[in-house]
């Protein structure tokens, strides 16, 4: 939860934040053992049903890869045009024919899978809803803040957000074994479905009441917006109300993940008081 700041010269603002997370992305997907190289692989990949995190493709090379984009769409998985060079650049094989797929580390779950947890434990649901957090670390953090905390699941949009990428399996470290992550193609459609399931969706932004002074106990949904730029107006929109965090020093704002933290366990704090 940060103060939403303009635009600074050198690529800052929404679209400098990411694409700087684009590049980190692409230089830690280098680094790691979960690519998919080459149409064979990623078609087999698809075919079997394998969650992907997402696929790229050369500029140029759809009339060859055609197939494999259709299908990675029809699955639900975001698709990139990119330069060739990039996938070079990302390639470990040196042999990516123009796709690369990185895969899923875990399987994403739904909403229904999420509300389905609270009550087979009898618990009042408590969900963090992620809009635009296009850091993996940072998305890793909230998903793992939220399984100590008790949370019942996460909810992260398809486009505009990081996935269950190998970084983020690691920052979580090892939350993904036990706490549901739903990806969803339309964030305020699923805040819609959780309201109709008797949730409250709290915004988390730095002007409204206390969460000292919020009642946190029934079913709620906390939504936590983007590093800079907090919550998209729709998803504001689409929020029951506004609730914040007290701060007392100089720096404006707690980053995303120390934000959901903070939410979490006040929940939990009131909670374990009934």
């Amino acid at each position: 939860m940060e103060q939403k700041r303009n635009p600074r010269p050198g690529g800052r603002g929404r679209r400098g934040s990411v694409y700087a997370a684009n590049e980190r992305y692409e230089r830690e997907t280098a680094e790691r053992e979960d690519l998919l190289e080459g149409k064979n692989a990623v078609w087999e990949a698809l075919s079997a049903g394998r969650q992907l995190d997402k696929l790229f493709f050369a500029s140029g090379s759809a009339s060859s890869v055609g197939h494999i984009i259709d299908r990675a769409r029809k699955q639900g998985v975001p698709v990139q045009e990119c330069d060739r060079r990039k996938l070079d650049r990302m390639s470990a094989t040196g042999a990516h024919q123009g796709v690369i797929a990185v895969a899923a580390a875990a399987r994403y779950a739904s909403v229904v899978d999420i509300l389905a947890l609270a009550a087979g434990r009898g618990e009042a649901p408590l969900v963090v809803l992620c809009d635009g957090i296009t850091d993996p670390h940072n998305l890793g953090a909230i998903i793992r803040s939220a399984e100590v905390a008790g949370a019942h699941g996460v909810v992260i949009p398809r486009r505009r957000s990081a996935g269950l990428n190998g970084a983020c399996a690691k920052a979580a470290a090892g939350a993904l074994e036990h706490l549901p992550v739903a990806r969803v193609s339309n964030l305020p459609a699923a805040m819609a479905e959780l309201k109709q399931n008797g949730l409250f969706l709290f915004a988390a932004d730095m002007h409204g009441p206390s969460l000292y002074e919020t009642d946190l106990t029934a079913p709620a949904g906390i939504v936590i917006g983007s590093e800079g730029e907090g919550l998209s107006r729709l998803v504001r929109e689409s929020c029951d109300a506004v609730v914040s965090i007290p701060q007392h020093g100089r720096i404006p704002s707690l980053n995303a993940s120390n934000a959901a933290a903070v939410l979490l366990f006040e929940a939990v704090r009131q909670r374990s008081a009934r």
